[in-house]
């Protein structure tokens, strides 16, 4: 017998709009084997990305081989979960795109589905993967920045016209809105830098678009320890905007953008001197193109090599959507499985 830890793993991908195409372009070192969604003609357009790939409209033909690994779940939000879950009582592993589920509750069943079958399940934050966040990471792990004290994170974009009649706006298929599309990414960023949130304050509001979900939230998350991580997510930025700085007693970053219309992504980097003043600074660019796709995907794949438990999983996401709530219950807004 061959070294089987050397055999590509066999994947398949279902949904295949923008992300999903971003996620077969991104399978770099495994095989696509499926590409599945329910137009045809979008299934077929994945599958011509990766030569060798059959186009599907059933998903649960990709479950049922007994070859395939792990999927690769990027469908709308309402179909994340029931999909997931399938996968996962089927015994295969996967990376769900954030939030994952309309509500914290799914994932808990999803969780516990997949301590029966050993299935690993990865939440699909693509952002810790960005390159300044992954600079960012390693200083902060080195102890450059010293004891964290808070954070502070914006986030937002302007929306397009139409935008409160696309499926976003509707809380039956995403779950809300500004807070569980773009606000889970700072609060999952957060808690990444952080750790656990124990008090969640704030609020959701809809000031501009036509549409039963938030347009703009506003948080303050605090840990046991009393570190806080003071958020704002929102979708009349008009023009795109994104900004996290991390405080610590010894130093501070500052990441700003993402590439593309966010702007060049840049990390700054601000060490405190012993005689205070003005810090020492140094600043990185990261102006190539975002990897943050492909090295998430080869990370999920270590995670299935290693027996590993993914990070941010389960135990993660369900934190995130369970903060959500906590702001949609107090400002009226619907959620799921409520």
């Amino acid at each position: 017998m061959g070294d089987k830890s050397q055999t590509p793993l066999r994947f398949a991908i279902i949904g295949c709009g923008l992300i999903g195409k971003k996620r077969a372009g991104a399978l770099k070192s495994a095989q696509l084997v499926y590409a599945c969604d329910l137009d045809a003609a979008r299934a077929a357009d994945a599958a011509k990305l990766v030569p060798g790939t059959q186009a599907i409209t059933d998903y649960k033909i990709a479950l049922a081989d007994p070859s395939i690994d792990a999927v690769i779940v990027a469908t709308l939000n309402s179909a994340l979960a029931p999909v997931t879950l399938d996968a996962v009582r089927a015994g295969k592993h996967v990376l769900v795109e954030k939030p994952g589920a309309l509500g914290a509750a799914q994932l808990e069943e999803i969780q516990a589905a997949a301590a029966k079958t050993g299935a690993r399940v990865r939440i699909g934050y693509n952002h810790r993967f960005h390159p300044a966040l992954q600079k960012a990471r390693a200083l902060f792990d080195s102890g450059a920045l010293g004891p964290l004290m808070f954070l502070r994170a914006r986030y937002g974009h302007g929306g397009r016209k139409g935008y409160d009649r696309e499926w976003r706006a509707d809380p039956k298929l995403s779950g809300g809105g500004e807070l569980i599309d773009q606000g889970v990414h700072v609060i999952d960023l957060a808690g990444w830098f952080l750790g656990d949130f124990t008090s969640v304050e704030g609020h959701a509001a809809t000031y501009f678009w036509d549409m039963k979900v938030d347009d703009n939230a506003f948080l303050n998350l605090r840990t046991a320890g009393g570190q806080t991580a003071w958020l704002h997510v929102s979708c009349t930025e008009w023009k795109n905007l994104f900004s996290l700085e991390i405080y610590g007693r010894d130093a501070k970053l500052a990441i700003d953008g993402l590439g593309g219309s966010y702007g060049v992504e840049r990390l700054a980097y601000y060490k405190m001197l012993p005689q205070m003043g003005p810090p020492e600074t140094t600043i990185w660019e990261f102006p190539g193109g975002d990897d943050s796709w492909r090295l998430e995907t080869d990370t999920f794949i270590a995670d299935i090599r290693l027996g590993r438990e993914p990070t941010p999983g389960l135990r993660e996401g369900i934190a995130t959507l369970q903060t959500v709530e906590t702001i949609y219950r107090r400002c009226g807004y619907p959620v799921a499985g409520a």
